[in-house]
């Protein structure tokens, strides 16, 4: 496989734009060959035209189909996988067994969608028979099913330069729900998005999908993803990365003359609570556990555990001092890129100098052997010192955590009650902890998308049951998941039929069920085949 540097437009590779960019690895802050294009306007046009006239045709296309070209895609990563992971790895510096597990779950995705396809269960139909006898007025026949919303923006994620970019849950389950897809690629790593761009692009071909079913365009500002939000025939946009970089998207795709909804999840502070009987039982397999949490992807991942709450005593004591005991022998590591390494150390730096924080524990400094490279660093504090300082709250992206000591269970309660809206929330307790203090339970239920029990909140298992999202600011909206096969719904919409002839209607609603899938039909579940 050999990259150009080039645009996919609708499968044909492009280079109008005069403007370039590269990619730095980032431990050695050396260019990587080659030199991209930035996408033009006119490309941005193309893609997006051509994708809207692909809308049609995926809308019909058997359902076998397409599930093989979702299959057709794993197979291509599978092939591709050394060069996939060698390319990602001298991009992001993430270590090759991390980029294999990760390619792995990319696989693992495509397949669990095409399966999906066939199945054609996610369409959820619902027939309600008419009854032209019914007096006074007589029922109509309603028949409903779920369609594809049309072109679909995908934002690359930097974190995951697979799972969650151009074949990542986004694109995916746009294509599941039978939706052309324009990526923009993330400019930290293009040389990987090319070549996944590649096989995406070839699996299209093969299964003669029309030439607007994917496209990825390159640029290194932000003027592209501005031009490919407004965009009149942008359907639905779906977004991983900073609450700032995907407030501004959202703003753009709620303010067009035809507003479109905004899938952004744009990370948290996924806060853990230790309570008393937790603390007193296991506080230095917690610590173990939380120093190892923190540091997953050098802190790079939107679950990483940045808060943590504590009561204060000789069980807090000794939890912070097996923390602390943790972080002293973490070793500092390679960021994904220049603007993360200095947005972290400036999040440090802001944290360092509030009054009532304290430094406790931070990486050798003495390992640092590239500029990019970042050091675990461990604060504590009181619980009081938010009362001055909610920013405290805020999300740092990268390896540190800061650990608040509580006076009571109660005063944590109370924090939990006035702060913001996370991915997640972590509590560690026994069960006379959870049966003494339900309320928190109750508390946290409406702030985050996911509740964690005796575990930590990084990892995540992409299946059925997966919720990853949560309320404002944690994501742009608080019903849908980003990960997962529930991801599809972000890209659907529902369609109605009154009193169409059965033989024109979609195969999922006809009468006989041609499909033999699950059916509620007048208010009741009926099997398929």
């Amino acid at each position: 496989m050999q990259l150009s540097g080039n645009q996919c437009v609708g499968g044909e590779w492009t280079a109008a734009g005069e403007k370039l960019f590269t990619a730095l690895n980032p431990a050695t802050c050396e260019s990587l060959l080659p030199s991209f294009h930035e996408a033009t306007d006119a490309e941005v046009d193309r893609a997006l035209q051509l994708a809207d006239q692909a809308v049609d045709a995926l809308q019909t296309l058997p359902r076998e189909t397409m599930a093989s070209f979702l299959e057709e895609i794993a197979i291509g990563l599978e092939t591709a996988r050394e060069v996939l992971i060698a390319r990602a790895h001298a991009e992001t510096a993430l270590p090759v067994q991390r980029l294999e597990a990760e390619c792995a779950r990319t696989v693992g995705h495509c397949r669990s969608f095409a399966q999906m396809v066939r199945a054609s269960a996610w369409s959820q139909p619902r027939i309600d028979h008419g009854n032209p006898h019914r007096q006074p007025v007589a029922k109509p026949e309603l028949r409903t099913l779920l369609v594809g919303v049309g072109p679909v923006v995908v934002f690359g994620a930097s974190n995951f330069p697979l799972a969650i970019s151009v074949a990542g849950t986004d694109t995916i389950s746009a294509f599941a729900a039978r939706c052309p897809v324009v990526v923009k690629a993330h400019p930290a790593h293009p040389g990987t998005c090319e070549l996944v761009a590649q096989i995406i692009a070839q699996s299209a071909a093969k299964w003669h999908l029309p030439a607007g079913v994917f496209s990825l365009l390159q640029g290194a500002d932000n003027s592209l993803g501005t031009a490919l939000v407004v965009h009149p025939q942008t359907s639905a946009v779906a977004f991983t990365g900073s609450l700032r970089g995907g407030r501004a998207l959202f703003d753009l795709a709620v303010s067009r003359p035809r507003p479109i909804p905004f899938y952004g999840e744009m990370g948290s502070a996924n806060p853990v609570f230790v309570l008393p009987g937790a603390a007193k039982q296991q506080a230095e397999a917690i610590a173990r556990g939380y120093v190892q949490s923190i540091n997953m992807g050098v802190g790079q991942y939107c679950t990483n555990p940045g808060l943590l709450f504590v009561t204060s005593g000789a069980d807090g004591d000794r939890f912070i001092a097996a923390t602390t005991e943790c972080v002293s022998q973490v070793l500092p590591a390679t960021m994904l890129h220049s603007v993360i390494h200095s947005s972290y150390v400036t999040g440090l730096n802001r944290i360092a100098q509030t009054p009532g924080i304290k430094v406790v524990a931070q990486s050798p400094a003495d390992g640092i052997v590239d500029s990019l490279q970042a050091a675990c660093t461990l604060f504590t504090a009181s619980v009081d010192v938010l009362d001055e300082h909610p920013e405290l709250t805020e999300e740092v992206f990268g390896p540190e955590s800061i650990v608040f000591c509580c006076q009571s269970v109660d005063q944590m309660i109370g924090i939990a009650r006035k702060m913001d809206c996370h991915l997640t929330a972590t509590i560690h307790g026994t069960e006379q902890d959870l049966l003494e203090h339900a309320e928190l339970v109750r508390i946290l239920q409406r702030k985050v998308g996911r509740l964690v029990f005796n575990g930590f909140p990084t990892g995540l298992e992409p299946c059925h049951a997966l919720h990853h999202g949560g309320p404002y600011p944690a994501a742009t909206h608080s019903y849908f998941t980003s990960v997962g096969q529930q991801a599809i719904y972000r890209f659907t919409r529902p369609i109605c039929f009154q009193g169409v002839p059965d033989a024109a209607l979609p195969d999922e609603i006809q009468e006989r069920n041609p499909l033999g899938i699950d059916r509620l039909v007048d208010g009741k579940l009926i099997p398929g085949r």
